[in-house]
């Protein structure tokens, strides 16, 4: 199973294997308190989608087109977050303040459809 949830709530045990999936580390929050099993920065949108979608919400759409391309290019990656998830929980951890439109939604639904078309 993978579950999102945003960095700065506190770590819970149904949390499983926690793996953050942004690119950036979150502001003010030190490596100790985010209790992150790994980190994958090679998942996160491009610097240069990043900056585009700005979190805006008018752009969620067209955001998650152009990640999911992104997406495309890193099997490998992914494939290690499905193997993990057959195992354990997964949690996927971002700092973003919207809980609903932003990169660990976007790539949770990426992995879901997937899952479903293999």
């Amino acid at each position: 199973m993978i579950e999102t949830r945003r960095i700065y709530d506190e770590p819970e045990k149904k949390d499983g294997f926690r793996v953050l999936v942004d690119r950036l580390w979150p502001r003010g929050l030190s490596k100790d308190r985010a209790r992150i099993d790994l980190w994958l920065k090679e998942v996160a949108p491009s610097d240069a989608l990043r900056k585009w979608f700005g979190h805006d919400r008018a752009r969620w759409a067209e955001f998650k087109r152009r990640y999911f391309k992104e997406l495309a290019d890193k099997k490998e990656v992914l494939e290690l977050i499905v193997k993990k998830a057959s195992q354990v929980s997964v949690t996927l951890l971002y700092g973003a303040k919207d809980e609903e439109c932003n990169n660990a939604v976007a790539l949770q639904e990426f992995i879901e459809q997937k899952k479903h078309t293999s």
